[in-house]
């Protein structure tokens, strides 16, 4: 048997696969972002990708914040 090594995880997310990270739709996922609760690292002119870390640090910061 044949160990290979794991592939390393991404540190960069789609919107896409961001939304669906948090269960929220994208429209909210958008929200987050135009409030500058979510920063986002954009990649040319068009492409938006979300940092893992900013991702953690957010759901982290969402849990000890009250109900809106």
């Amino acid at each position: 048997m044949s160990s290979t090594p794991l592939a390393p995880a991404p540190m960069l997310l789609s919107a896409r696969d961001t939304a669906k990270a948090l269960a929220v739709c994208p429209k909210t996922l958008w929200q987050l972002t135009r409030s500058g609760r979510l920063p986002v690292v954009r990649i040319g002119t068009r492409g938006v990708r979300y940092d893992v870390r900013d991702v953690e640090s957010f759901i982290e910061a969402a849990k000890g914040a009250a109900p809106c």
